[in-house]
């Protein structure tokens, strides 16, 4: 059949074009289906059985028709445990190992058997969108595999839709998003554990055989111990510049479940998606379930191309108005905690204004009348202003916020609720809870039954009543401060529906709620926030401007968390704010927190003349270079972990300008000064530059030439020493094309 004729019938009857494949693939001729991107390509095929397979992952060939001879090359049958490299791994029929996909019919029939079908392309938001039927040859049972490519980008995002047509619901024991497979390498996993504070603490590990599980069962809040964030490395150690990687997560925003398993021929497996724990799910017939996607980036020149790759497209495919702007903000919250009233608020407006900042944030605190929210005790659930604190109410607040020319923005926790509360009392039935248990607390809090429809409606209307009733409010931040314990959902109890979905309906009935909230309101910036670092996936991030990475703000810790969360999320939607927290001065605090979205939680009227002077100057600084923080292609020069001082810089797109963040991180040695220039990296080597210190404090000269003339070619093979030493432990540094 000629192309022009294939084309035709492509415009013009794509279903005949599926047909065919299917038609083809039942005459036994084999299926070769490449997801392909620039520089990568996972190169899918049917067997003789007609079972899809992934037969190679590596660079794509010039030449196509070559893709359909890989897969003899290799011998990957076991007749003892079934097939490893199986693109979506069914339980109960030929195969012994993990599966991807487990399910017990109608019948109770645990078997299942999926065979290719057809599969499509069609072009879709900037992307190639690749999805592959597969079917049970004897139960009217069917899954279908997304592969969505942004090309150029070298980023894909998997997930699979599961439907049936038997008489009575079918249930899903697990329903992964992916089962990647990748052979003929070593493999080096790094993940990232935490706890409160201490989010993102990377560990690196040489995956050996056997299965290494990577899960959260927290329901909500679910990163607190472990994150869905993960970058393998092929063949060694995972580095900045060289080698084959993926960096990737899982979008989901609760229990989520990794599983990397090096096989019998030292290959690895990759099974990710919602962690089945407690969470079988009854399918009705004709229903669809679509699982969580897997999002990643592929790199073969290490986890810096990578990063950018993904920063890219997350800034122009996901994060909400990822290439717009973000409001610099003045928070209360270490200012005041609990403890406050109209006056004290309104005073601080003027350090507001006077530090030079875009938003006044009002944090927890302001709601609760027969139960005043006086300490994290109580009050959650009753939405109203606490009439002793704000007497004139939010709105007077905003009022009085842009008289003196700052926006205003609030906080609330709307998924929580106190026991002591009158929420509580009236609605207990909204409450997650074993009816028979006592009741488990954390952070002195219950969650609400996001599974209940009624619930959403009240969330929804907690923002919406805000908006409403205020419209200039500016901005929101979300909070999320608990898990779940005791997990029992009345209202599912009252529908006849399983208990097991409650972990899964909490979330997407979250994600109903905030559907309605962007239809509504979808430019107001919103910040998500979960006791620091909780939350923060490319799902939410559809929602959401920014988050909160930790409570966390002491800066050399900061340093080394900014580093982490920098392979996976663009520097525009990650909030650093400036506190009071360690004891490095404050040009040093707002110079870490300026590698991102910049925020202050401190009192600025009680700072030193000099300390306010500075605060003031690196506030209009940050306004001349923040462009390049929030869209700039991120380098990560020096590694802390590595060294007794990090480096990092931005570029913008035309490599006419850049801004490098210099921080000493280890003061037990002493270091006298940097001994060697730091190589930056993404300017055009034939270019000139000149490089300027900026930020810096009241009195001080900076040693750097700001009229010292460089090639791009210079900077990038000899570099800059930006003389960081216990009088300079934090160096900013632009650098700018010279006309």
């Amino acid at each position: 059949m000629k192309k022009n004729t294939i084309k035709f019938f492509k415009q013009k009857f794509p279903f005949i074009i599926v047909f065919l494949f299917g038609f083809i693939s039942l005459f036994g001729q084999t299926v070769t289906i490449p997801i392909e991107t620039q520089d990568q390509v996972i190169l899918l095929q049917t067997d003789s059985e007609n079972r899809l397979r992934t037969v190679y992952f590596g660079e794509p060939l010039k030449n196509e028709k070559e893709y359909a001879a890989i897969a003899e090359l290799y011998s990957l049958d076991d007749a003892n445990k079934g097939i490893f490299n199986s693109v979506y791994t069914p339980a109960g029929t030929w195969n012994l190992t993990e599966p991807a996909i487990q399910v017990k019919h109608a019948d109770g029939n645990s078997s299942l058997e999926l065979k290719y079908v057809s599969h499509k392309r069609e072009e879709i938001d900037g992307a190639t969108l690749t999805s592959i039927l597969l079917k049970d040859p004897i139960y009217p049972f069917k899954v279908t595999l997304f592969y969505k490519v942004w090309k150029n980008n070298n980023v894909i995002e998997q997930w699979t839709e599961i439907q049936h047509s038997e008489k009575k619901p079918v249930l899903l024991e697990k329903y992964a998003s992916s089962n990647l497979y990748f052979s003929d390498r070593d493999f080096y996993l790094t993940t990232y554990a935490g706890e409160w504070a201490k989010e993102m603490q990377s560990v690196e590990t040489k995956l050996q055989r056997g299965t290494r599980t990577v899960d959260s069962k927290l329901g909500t809040r679910a990163m607190l111990l472990q994150s869905p964030n993960f970058i393998i490395s092929f063949d060694h150690e995972a580095s900045e510049n060289e080698g084959t990687v993926i960096l990737g997560q899982l979008a989901w925003s609760g229990n989520f479940k990794h599983e990397f398993e090096i096989d019998p021929y030292d290959n690895l497996r990759f099974i990710s998606g919602i962690n089945p724990f407690e969470s079988e799910y009854s399918l009705k017939p004709n229903k669809t379930f679509k699982t969580a996607s897997l999002i990643y980036a592929l790199s073969n020149n290490g986890t810096g191309e990578a990063s950018r790759n993904l920063h890219s497209w997350a800034r122009k495919y996901r994060v909400l108005d990822g290439e717009g702007e973000r409001l610099t903000l003045l928070n209360n919250w270490e200012a005041t905690y609990f403890d406050f009233n109209e006056n004290k608020i309104t005073e601080l407006f003027k350090d507001a204004k006077d530090i030079g900042v875009d938003l006044f944030l009002l944090d927890d605190g302001w709601f609760g009348n027969k139960y005043p929210r006086n300490n994290d005790k109580t009050s959650l659930g009753d939405w109203q202003e606490n009439v002793k604190k704000l007497p004139h109410g939010v709105g007077y607040l905003v009022k009085e916020a842009q008289k003196e020319g700052v926006k205003f923005g609030i906080w609330i926790e709307p998924e929580m609720v106190s026991p002591k509360s009158e929420l509580y009392e009236k609605h207990l039935d909204w409450v997650i809870r074993q009816p028979e248990r006592p009741e488990v607390y954390y952070r002195n809090q219950l969650v609400l039954d996001m599974s209940n429809p009624e619930v959403q409606d009240f969330v929804y209307g907690i923002v919406d009543n805000l908006f409403t009733e205020n419209p200039d409010l500016a901005f929101i931040k979300w909070d999320c401060n608990s898990v779940i314990y005791n997990a029992h959902s009345e209202y599912l109890d009252k529908k006849g529906l399983p208990q097991s979905h409650l972990y899964v309906e909490y979330v997407q009935g979250l994600y109903n709620v905030l559907e309605r909230i962007r239809k509504k309101y979808p430019k107001v910036p919103m910040m998500l926030c979960s006791g620091g670092g909780g939350r923060g996936d490319y799902e939410l991030l559809k929602y959401f401007t920014e988050f909160w990475p930790s409570d966390d703000t002491e800066p050399i810790e900061r340093i080394y968390m900014q580093w982490d969360y920098s392979y996976f999320f663009p520097s525009i939607a990650i909030d650093n704010h400036v506190t009071d927290w360690g004891k490095q001065p404050i040009k040093f605090r707002t110079d870490v927190a300026s590698m991102g979205k910049l925020g202050f939680d401190i009192v600025a009227s009680e700072l030193s003349p000099n300390d306010l002077q500075f605060v003031k100057e690196a506030v209009a600084n940050y306004d001349s270079f923040k462009d390049l923080v929030w869209h700039g292609d991120l380098y990560r020069l020096v590694n802390p972990y590595k060294n007794d001082f990090s480096s990092l810089m931005y570029v913008d797109q035309d490599k006419s300008k850049a801004i490098v963040f210099n921080y000493l991180v280890n003061y037990r040695q002493r270091l006298s000064t940097t001994e060697h220039p730091i190589k930056l990296d993404g300017l055009n080597p034939n270019k000139n530059y000149t490089v300027q210190e900026v930020n810096l404090y009241p009195g001080t000269t900076s040693p750097i030439n700001s009229e010292k003339v460089y090639s791009g070619d210079f900077l990038m093979k000899v570099g800059l020493n930006s003389i960081v030493n216990l009088q300079r432990t934090s160096v900013v540094l632009e650098v700018k094309e010279r006309e």
